[in-house]
């Protein structure tokens, strides 16, 4: 009787170690939108992601360790490149966010990048410690660097004195209002396709009113601009 060597489909726990991480993290990532956080146990994952469940363990402690591996993966690459690119600037603001914009609106025109700091929106009310975790691995990090960024520009009379504190809230606040409006309540902007953020759209118009009302008051002794007589 001859010995059936017809090969068997490798199971997906069989596949390059190296992928390992992320094919868990991106089972997690779909099973906490569509189930929540706190609905979605370490079973699940290992099961969405076809490895076992030791081998979840293997590669994160826990499930708080899941979340935040998917934020440093979709958003804490970029936050590193945005502070390293600013750090140290000297000069118009306007023109390294210019640099930085393209950057961010790549990131974030992928939905499953997108899905991130949503994700984080929704749960952060009812669970303090993601909303710690998300502001000590991004905004933590974003803030003071935007923060002396605008505070140089306004001392070298790039842009007007304005609050620099208050500067970087407008910056990040229109898009977290943006996420806000559709995620939470439904209200999506005007688009051909169906539940389209149109993020690059958002970031243009808003860098067009923003680098405007930065624009340096005629009377501002730093600047060269001369008032007009009447």
């Amino acid at each position: 009787m001859s010995e059936d060597t017809t090969p068997e489909a490798a199971p997906k726990f069989r596949r390059r170690k190296e992928a390992r991480p992320d094919e868990i993290l991106d089972a997690a990532l779909d099973l906490f939108v569509e189930k929540g956080f706190d609905r979605t146990r370490v079973e699940d994952i290992a099961m969405r992601a076809g490895v076992s469940k030791g081998a979840v363990y293997l590669y994160f402690s826990s499930k708080d360790a899941v979340i935040e591996a998917l934020v440093d993966r979709a958003v804490g690459v970029i936050v590193g490149e945005v502070v390293d690119q600013i750090g140290g600037f000297q000069g118009d603001p306007r023109e390294i966010l210019r640099q930085i914009a393209p950057l961010f609106m790549a990131r974030m025109s992928d939905p499953r990048i997108l899905a991130v700091p949503k994700l984080v929106i929704r749960e952060a009310p009812t669970h303090p410690k993601l909303a710690t975790m998300y502001r000590e691995r991004v905004i933590g990090r974003a803030l003071p660097a935007l923060v002396a960024l605008f505070r140089q520009g306004m001392e070298g009379g790039y842009i007007r004195k304005v609050d620099p504190d208050m500067a970087v809230r407008c910056v990040l606040g229109p898009f977290l209002m943006h996420v806000l409006l559709a995620d939470v309540f439904d209200i999506w902007p005007d688009s051909e396709a169906p539940k389209d953020l149109r993020i690059p759209d958002l970031i243009d118009t808003h860098l067009t009113l923003l680098f405007a009302g930065l624009e340096p008051l005629p009377t501002d002794p730093h600047t060269e601009k001369e008032p007009q007589n009447g």
